[in-house]
């Protein structure tokens, strides 16, 4: 697979330690959560879904031992209708955005779980690609490089700040999608 992590973040990633793969995905995960739970807080019935998606990312932050409900986890997210096979894809924004969140959950919560560092780059790689898209549809937008510089930075040994930036990246990126759904008519 062609991937969008850069090699040097991968290699450290395969070459490193459980913990680092751990803080890696917690900050991915971290920097993704904006564009799920904010998508998906108002939708009806989707409670505890936003919940469960919340609390994972808040324990993937215990970066010094892996999860061990972590597999639980994973299964209980794939029943998320975002991670369901749809014949007509996915063209909603919103829906867009969530799907790719979900998707780079699943991945952290594998590596989390296991210190695999192939789904640490598969996480790496899905926020890269949403950030991607993301550039793509919003002029002079710079998401993918900053992900890409926050994720070299989550592998630095001395990495203060991480958390906070995480937050604030998740917070532009979901202000930017918001921008980017369709205005609903006020009745």
């Amino acid at each position: 697979m062609e991937t969008l992590v850069e090699g040097a973040v991968a290699e450290t990633l395969r070459d490193g330690n459980g913990e680092a793969v751990r803080l890696y995905v917690a900050a991915c995960a971290e920097r993704m959560a904006p564009l799920f739970v904010g998508l998906r807080t108002s939708s009806p019935g989707r409670e505890a879904d936003v919940d469960f998606y919340a609390e994972s990312v808040r324990d993937l932050w215990y970066a010094d031992r892996p999860l061990a409900d972590a597999a639980e986890r994973v299964r209980r997210l794939e029943r998320f209708p975002e991670l369901q096979p749809n014949e007509e894809g996915i063209t909603d924004v919103a829906d867009t955005y969530a799907f790719f969140a979900a998707l780079s959950l699943r991945y952290a919560l594998l590596a989390h779980g296991t210190g695999n560092a192939d789904d640490a780059v598969a996480c790496g790689h899905t926020a890269l690609t949403a950030m991607g898209m993301l550039d793509q549809n919003v002029a002079g937008a710079g998401f993918l490089a900053e992900e890409q510089r926050l994720q070299t930075l989550s592998l630095s040994r001395n990495a203060p700040g991480l958390w906070d930036a995480s937050v604030m990246a998740g917070r532009e990126r979901f202000r930017a999608v918001v921008g980017r759904l369709p205005r609903r008519a006020c009745s």
